[in-house]
């Protein structure tokens, strides 16, 4: 395998030259400038197949700048840089009403190993990718190693966590959601918007574009396959279902998640599967690798209940009330609790890794009278949901189960309990959450009080931006928090800020 360094350097800077494809069919298609703007990316690895994908874009920002007419792109998939020994190749129709991305399934391939691809539209040719296909089970496979990030506001900062993770050992990057932020807030901004909050399909292309076109952010998409989720701001802020504070009509809001959805699926490497229907698409799904892991990533936003305790107000961190408790109310939805629990039936893997939006454990504030409050936009606002969640993972038996999330911008290790009521009960899974790549973090103070009134947060930083690397082997799961030095930076070092580990079969968090 050649030394990451070496790869990113000449394969992702430039186009693919090498074993050229074969013969162009019909008549030449030409663009106006690279139509290979935002880069290529892969995900949903399985053991056979791999989602390859692109956009062409010749103009990124102005809605992509393509003639209305269906655009022929051929793909490749190989073994080796070079493309001397080619796995799997195809052609797909890339059309005006998907923004002209591809998504293209290589199948036939071989689990647990490294290939390269690329694309081409007439005689222009993308830059090369590197993806790996999951291990099989039975394999034996020594390790499985992965990133999980999330919350990447533009303007607030630069990539500069993602030219680092491009350059790391990995099998995987997992992605929590807000990938994009439709909205404009914080300060000392390093470069902006441009314009307003997205509406409209083409504004949310738009947004993608712009967030798509930073070099660090494309160079980690080409080097490892991704599995992503989105959390609110790939819509609105703080939206549940369809309610948003932001956007009181129904109705009307239902439009706008109709057309954000579309956007996230043109801009992701997303399987067929999640092609949305309106405003409805199905992100949830669970992964396989090798004997090592069960994957199950969720979605948090589509389905939950209204808010609690806020009436129609933004769900702030407020005083508790009847409604928070109510049994009926849901994060997942009905049809998304059956499936995690189905999942758990059929987990293979030593170590089950939840992938869900943000802070699983209970985080309550203390008001001036000592009384309890609870932000309703996270699992404390729907504490029957996180319990039944929990009890899932119980009555599984699951033997290693970790859940990890992000949203919050700030870095938390916790230990789960089934009743945080409870101090002194029975742990049962490991969480960890990772700080923003880039947005603003909570108060010094904030996360002071987190720590000094949950005795289940084992650990609290919300001065530094990164993300987290997950090691598994057949004895532990460690956890590194990378924290930028100044995200301010475009050149910023990286330094490990903390290192946790899981024992095999002692759920808990624990430092190393």
């Amino acid at each position: 395998m050649m030394p990451r360094r070496r790869f990113l350097a000449g394969s992702l800077a430039s186009a693919a030259v090498a074993s050229p494809f074969g013969i162009v069919r019909g008549a030449p298609v030409t663009f106006s400038a690279d139509p290979y703007t935002l880069g290529v990316a892969s995900g949903c690895p399985r053991e056979n197949s791999i989602i390859l994908w692109t956009r062409l874009a010749p103009r990124p920002l102005e809605e992509g700048g393509m003639p209305p007419s269906p655009v022929e792109v051929e793909w490749q998939i190989a073994e080796d840089e070079g493309f001397a020994h080619i796995a799997a190749k195809g052609v797909v129709r890339a059309t005006a009403e998907l923004a002209h991305s591809v998504h293209a399934q290589a199948t036939g391939l071989r689990p647990g190993r490294v290939y390269w691809y690329r694309f081409r539209a007439g005689s222009a040719v993308s830059p090369v990718g590197r993806t790996r296909t999951a291990p099989a089970a039975g394999n034996g496979n020594g390790r499985f190693r992965f990133a999980f990030a999330s919350c990447q506001q533009y303007e607030q900062g630069y990539y500069a966590a993602y030219r680092d993770m491009a350059a790391r050992d990995l099998d995987l990057v997992v992605h929590l959601g807000d990938y994009i932020y439709e909205k404009s807030w914080g300060t000392r901004h390093v470069r902006q918007h441009g314009v307003g909050i997205p509406m409209t399909l083409g504004e949310f292309r738009n947004r993608y574009a712009l967030y798509k076109s930073d070099a660090d952010l494309q160079a980690a998409h080409a080097a490892f396959p991704w599995l992503s989720i989105w959390d609110d701001h790939e819509v609105a802020d703080d939206y549940a279902n369809d309610r948003s504070y932001t956007t009181r009509d129904p109705e009307r809001f239902l439009k706008i998640r109709a057309a954000a959805y579309q956007a996230y699926y043109e801009h992701m490497p997303l399987p067929p599967s999640a092609h949305p229907i309106g405003p409805n698409a199905t992100i949830y799904a669970h992964y396989r690798f090798g004997d090592m892991l069960d994957l199950l990533l969720l979605d948090e936003r589509q389905y939950r209940s209204a808010p609690a305790c806020v009436q129609t107000g933004r769900p702030a961190t407020v005083p508790d009330c009847a409604e928070r408790t109510e049994k009926v109310r849901t994060m997942l939805g009905d049809s998304q609790e059956r499936w995690f629990d189905a999942r758990l039936g059929d987990r293979r893997g030593r170590w089950t890794v939840v992938a869900q939006q943000t802070l699983m454990a209970e985080a309550k504030r203390k008001d001036a009278e000592g009384g309890d409050r609870f932000r309703m936009d996270g699992w404390d606002g729907y504490p029957n949901a996180r319990r039944r969640l929990l009890d899932s993972i119980v009555t599984h038996k699951v033997r290693n189960p970790v859940v990890i999330g992000g949203d919050r911008h700030a870095f938390f290790a916790a230990d789960l309990k089934c009743d945080f009521s409870r101090p002194h009960e029975a742990t049962i899974a490991a969480e960890f959450v990772g700080t923003s790549i880039t947005s603003d973090g909570p108060g010094e103070s904030s996360v002071r009080n987190a720590l000094a009134g949950n005795s289940d947060l084992i650990y609290a930083n919300g001065e530094k931006r990164g993300y987290a690397v997950v090691a598994l082997d057949a004895r532990s799961c460690t956890v590194g928090f990378e924290a930028l030095e100044d995200v301010k930076d475009a050149h910023s070092a990286v330094r490990r800020l903390a290192t946790f580990a899981v024992e095999d079969g002692v759920p808990g968090v624990k430092a190393a």
